[in-house]
């Protein structure tokens, strides 16, 4: 029995994922470049100063730690910042442009997070009558049907947000992010979700 694949797939729109994704709006940070802004979120006005290169760049060692913190293990100790609740660490040492230059965010950052969270959670059970799982489900089966074996054991973390652009990005190693309007369309989604569940499985 315990050589039966098994997998593992986790679903959210955490709120330190939105957290983060609010603040590189709100600094002007472009990385990752493929990634869209997020909606109703203010967006920079055109000619506001783009991040310096040093926070630009911790926020990218930032946002790997909150996306898969297993795989991305800070060097030195992380230290909570001020205004963000436990939702926002950054290492005591290497990250002191990035801590002062999100310190003005916190309260607005933490406020669209939250409600974007709630509305995840209340959209989904509203959607899919509490079975999240039934379109991962489909998905694997029909690579299973396709390939003619069983989908090899694998993880992956989903994160639902309300990107103002449809479609799904590799994040992680094993996290996709998908805009919130895709993973309630069925068919879309299915189709999506396909070639990631083939990469992994």
């Amino acid at each position: 029995m315990s050589d039966k694949p098994q997998w593992l797939i986790r679903e959210d729109a955490s709120v330190p994922v939105l957290v983060a994704l609010a603040l590189r709006q709100a600094l002007g940070i472009r990385v990752p470049d493929d990634l869209p802004t997020l909606r109703e979120l203010g967006v920079r006005a055109p000619d506001a100063p783009d991040a310096s290169p040093a926070v630009e760049a911790q926020w990218r060692d930032y946002w790997d730690m909150t996306v898969e913190p297993r795989a991305h293990p800070s060097g030195v100790p992380l230290e909570l910042i001020d205004g963000f609740d436990t939702l926002v660490a950054l290492p005591a040492t290497g990250a002191e442009e990035l801590a002062a230059a999100i310190a003005p965010h916190a309260e607005s950052a933490l406020r669209y997070a939250r409600a974007a969270h709630d509305r995840y959670v209340s959209s989904m059970k509203s959607h899919t009558g509490g079975d999240a799982y039934r379109a991962y489900a489909s998905a694997i089966a029909e690579f299973e049907r396709e390939i003619g074996r069983r989908a090899h054991s694998f993880e992956l973390n989903v994160q639902v947000l309300p990107f103002s652009q449809r479609g799904i990005w590799w994040v992680g190693a094993l996290t996709v992010a998908v805009t919130d309007g895709l993973r309630r369309d069925v068919v879309a989604f299915d189709a999506a979700i396909r070639p990631v569940i083939a990469e992994l499985a």
